[in-house]
């Protein structure tokens, strides 16, 4: 069974820039309806079925299994909300992995970093790009930045 424990942030300004590879993501939501979540992801060329459950404070329970690229292509089209596109850059800072997301559509202009951590009281050091923490913060989540998004806020 996997736990994702995660916590998010705005970035205040431009200097992971460059610090990683953007690998470009498409993601929809079959369920998305704040109990459960069960997502369809492309990254690059790669499809990803992700299940996951309800936060408990920073953590919930997740799934994911790889699927056929060609199989996530045609599940996106199942998708009930629009998909979100965004670019995602994996920066290391004081060997933790900083997942930088670069929204675009109508969540053009929104810039999130997420780091996974191990437990939730794990310490770890924040890099200067970082802005103020929107753990919890339910707009934040990619699959309610689908039904509403940021340049509607």
């Amino acid at each position: 069974m996997g736990v994702e424990i995660e916590r998010k942030f705005l970035v205040r300004d431009e200097h992971w820039r460059g610090l990683g590879t953007p690998v470009h993501y498409a993601q929809g939501y079959l369920v998305a309806d704040g109990i459960r979540t069960v997502r369809i992801r492309i990254a690059g060329e790669e499809g990803v079925l992700t299940i996951k459950g309800e936060s408990s404070g920073i953590s919930r329970l997740e799934f994911e299994y790889p699927i056929p690229v060609n199989e996530a292509f045609e599940l996106l089209k199942l998708c009930a909300i629009p998909v979100i596109e965004k670019f995602r850059t994996k920066v290391l800072h004081a060997d933790k992995i900083w997942e930088v997301d670069e929204f675009e559509g109508q969540n053009t202009g929104l810039v999130v970093a997420e780091i996974e951590l191990k437990s939730e009281d794990e310490p770890f050091e924040i890099p200067s790009w970082i802005g103020k923490e929107v753990t919890g913060d339910l707009k934040y989540y990619n699959s309610r930045l689908a039904i509403h998004p940021f340049q509607n806020w």
